[in-house]
């Protein structure tokens, strides 16, 4: 299979390796640094997508062009930039997630499952990255929110200081810390009357990603166009 990078930096290279050890050829790459090579690169069986928001305009100029299906684990992008996303999807398969682990997955389908069993109870999520990470909360995050809160009512807290009062009954509070190498580590808490209930997935390198990335995008090639979860590719 031939691919295309969008994103040559740690990322890139860590799937770069997967991919050759699966006997795929990288047929180039591109970057922030180097939007041009957007405009001359040829068609892949799939691009590969972990570059950054200022290359999302050339990038989505390369898919336009060349209607290659695209995998995206850009994190930081607006609504906005899923627009654009969607719009593609109306010709080419597209995947986007924040996480690629097979873990983060199957936890996010428990959450999906279980949480109206516990929609009495409180809830907390903790996430904490490396100190180079540029966002928050993660994206990862911001999706466990979505599956322990699909309609998006809960009152979502990012902090809390001095005398904010009792919690809410519809409060959720979600806490990002930052600090050494981490690569991820994810915490979901519930809270009912004397016992919690806690997940947690870590990841222990960010190759996990890559090598999910990698598994996903040979599922993904093969797809008619439209936007896809990880979870209606791996399960």
């Amino acid at each position: 299979m031939n691919i295309f990078l969008s994103g040559y930096g740690k990322m890139g290279h860590m799937i770069q390796e997967f991919a050759v050890a699966r006997g795929w050829s990288v047929i180039g790459h591109a970057d922030i640094d180097c939007p041009e090579n957007y405009e001359t690169a040829p068609k892949a069986d799939v691009c590969i997508d972990f570059s950054g928001v200022g290359a999302q305009k050339a990038l989505a100029a390369y898919i336009r062009r060349t209607k290659t299906p695209l995998l995206s684990g850009t994190t930081g992008l607006t609504e906005p930039d899923f627009d654009v996303l969607r719009d593609l999807s109306k010709e080419v398969p597209i995947i986007w997630t924040a996480n690629y682990s097979t873990g983060v997955a199957v936890l996010k389908k428990l959450l999906r499952e279980y949480a109206p069993v516990l929609r009495d109870w409180d809830k907390e999520i903790v996430e904490l990255h490396h100190n180079q990470k540029v966002d928050a909360p993660s994206g990862t995050a911001k999706q466990l929110l979505q599956a322990i809160d699909p309609d998006g009512t809960a009152l979502v807290v990012h902090g809390r200081e001095g005398m904010c009062g009792k919690r809410k009954e519809n409060e959720i509070g979600v806490f990002s810390l930052r600090g050494g190498t981490v690569a991820g580590e994810h915490t979901v808490s519930f809270f009912g009357e004397d016992e919690c209930l806690e997940f947690t997935h870590k990841a222990q390198s960010r190759r996990v990603f890559a090598a999910g990335a990698v598994r996903a995008a040979e599922a993904l090639a093969d797809k008619p166009a439209g936007f896809y979860t990880l979870e209606e590719l791996i399960f």
